[in-house]
């Protein structure tokens, strides 16, 4: 059995220990991860079950957890998926349409934005879904400022989805570095099933 400290850690991290420990076992075997939260046993057992892999979990005293989890040799090697359950999100939808924010200078728009995406990466509560379009396609692109905390979101559960007619119009389908590339069916499909909808 391997044994993973994953406590204090923020969600990806126990799902990332854990992954690399099952690589570890290079056949099966048991690996047991310990967690201050419910959430991470959450996403833990999530991921175990998304692989077949068998699981247990169970409280040993008041913020402090235990999962275990058995890999048979068939599923050893299986790439495992770096998810997170939010704490409490609904259906809120951030719409983004520029690589600015506001208007009057697009230096300081810039930066206004890059400090908006951070500002995201810090919250309780985050969107369930950010989609990008028009200028805000540049956002999740390849030498974006905000491309790490875009990537933050995306490990903490927040969707990333970039219009593809965008990423044409500037000649960046090949530059994508973060979350799925979408079209307007599902960009109006996504708004209307909203339960609230941020334009920054």
């Amino acid at each position: 059995m391997i044994k993973v400290n994953a406590m204090g850690d923020p969600c990806p991290i126990p799902v990332v220990k854990t992954k690399n420990a099952i690589k570890e076992l290079k056949g099966g075997g048991q690996v047991e991860t310990l967690v201050d939260n419910e959430i991470a046993v959450q996403n833990l057992t999530k991921m175990a079950n998304q692989k077949g892999y068998g699981v247990a979990s169970e409280k040993i005293s008041e913020g402090s957890y235990k999962v275990v989890m058995t890999i048979g040799e068939a599923v050893a090697e299986e790439k495992t998926e770096e998810v997170c359950i939010p704490d409490s999100r609904g259906n809120k939808l951030i719409v983004i349409s520029s690589s600015y924010m506001g208007t009057g200078d697009d230096e300081l728009g810039a930066a206004l934005m890059k400090a908006f995406i951070f500002a995201l990466t810090q919250q309780e509560e985050l969107p369930s879904t950010i989609i990008f379009y028009n200028g805000g396609a540049k956002l999740t692109c390849e030498d974006s400022a905000a491309l790490e905390d875009i990537k933050s979101l995306e490990a903490q559960g927040v969707e990333i989805m970039t219009c593809g007619t965008c990423l044409n119009h500037y000649g960046l389908s090949d530059k994508l570095k973060v979350g799925s590339v979408t079209n307007m069916y599902a960009i109006a499909e996504k708004m209307l099933g909203a339960s609230l909808i941020i334009k920054p």
